[in-house]
């Protein structure tokens, strides 16, 4: 039989084995996360593009405020304007006075920016 100080030392090693492999899986466990971390995480932005980045903001800023507020051609071949809103808002308002003109005019504008020319003709068959 055994007496309890064998019984101690017996089961001393097993949890110290026990104890050491519980911490080297933990560590192991550590380790695969911090990689993990490390392969995911995005590279931080560099001055470089985020200069670029700034300097694309403020080219389209720019040309936002010039949409808003300037005139211009959308397409001069059917006299599509682009106007600043408080010029269209006038232009509407004026229009809108008489609204069985106004709408045939809309329309007309509708029709004539939306122009699709039919197709040309079928060439004939040699056969006919």
């Amino acid at each position: 039989m055994s007496t309890p100080s064998e019984f101690e030392n017996k089961s001393g090693g097993k949890s110290f084995s026990v104890a050491a492999s519980v911490v080297i899986v933990c560590l192991i466990f550590a380790a695969l996360v911090w990689k993990t971390r490390q392969y995911t995480t995005p590279a931080p932005l560099g001055a470089e593009r985020a200069a670029e980045r700034a300097k694309a903001l403020v080219d389209l800023r720019a040309a936002e405020t010039d949409a808003l507020n300037n005139v211009a051609w959308i397409d001069q071949g059917k006299g599509i304007v682009r106007l600043p809103i408080a010029d269209a808002i006038k232009l509407a308002e004026k229009q809108w006075q008489n609204p069985t003109q106004a709408r045939a005019m809309m329309n007309d504008r509708v029709e004539k920016a939306f122009f699709v020319p039919p197709p040309p003709p079928p060439k004939p068959s040699a056969f006919e």
